[in-house]
């Protein structure tokens, strides 16, 4: 699904090149469950951004499906953050001005599921999240908590192929985190290939296989 070659991201500053990574090779099948591991500044989420197409290497290949992803067209990139990619973001991102319902409803508008059957879809997350109570509210009237539970059920709701999540329990406690990732591991039983960058050793565990970033290497994979 993903082969990397030879990737290294930096900045210019001062004519001098800053790296954030270095000579990363990496190959993730489909179906495989992968935790990123590694210090503040190690590159995981560089690493996340360039899978998910929302950044771009200086040098080095990233092949998606077969399809080499250096400087490929918008039209292109979009169907692929449409169809194929869903992000679990720190940030939450939720769409202010949208009620609960509406912003997990929002992948699957874009993916042109038909609205009788969003409403379905939308009904199920709703409950399997447990959060049918909160579906007319917005944003603003949640907690971190929360919105990090509809950031979640919005990725999750079209069933990407392919799951990058960027400390997906980051801000959950400890009993919300464990019901994510037990989420995540059965999307991944059903065949959804994850990424995860995450700093908790017990839900990295959930992976098939961890790998370490230092100083924008990989040190173990």
């Amino acid at each position: 699904m993903i082969e990397i070659k030879n990737l290294f991201k930096y900045y210019n500053h001062k004519s001098q090149k800053s790296y954030v990574l270095k000579d990363i090779n990496l190959t993730i099948e489909e179906g495989d469950f992968v935790s990123i591991m590694g210090p503040s500044g190690a590159g995981k989420s560089t690493l996340l951004n360039i899978l998910g197409l929302l950044d771009e290497p200086n040098e080095g290949t990233y092949r998606f499906f077969e399809e080499e992803m250096h400087n490929i067209k918008e039209k292109k990139r979009v169907e692929y953050h449409r169809n194929h990619i869903g992000f679990i973001f720190q940030a939450y991102h939720l769409i202010d001005e949208m009620t609960v319902a509406e912003n997990i409803e929002t992948a699957l508008v874009y993916k042109g599921v038909k609205r009788k059957e969003r409403q379905a879809i939308v009904a199920d997350v709703l409950d399997r999240f447990n959060i049918v109570g909160k579906k007319d509210l917005f944003p603003e009237q949640l907690s971190g908590g929360q919105q990090q539970l509809v950031g979640i059920a919005r990725a999750i709701v079209a069933k990407p192929a392919l799951l990058l999540a960027d400390e997906p329990t980051g801000n959950l406690h400890s009993s919300q985190g464990k019901m994510i990732m037990d989420l995540l591991k059965e999307l991944n039983e059903e065949g959804t290939t994850i990424v995860q960058v995450t700093h908790n050793d017990a839900f990295a565990q959930y992976g098939k296989r961890i790998i370490n970033l230092l100083d924008g290497r990989i040190v173990a994979n």
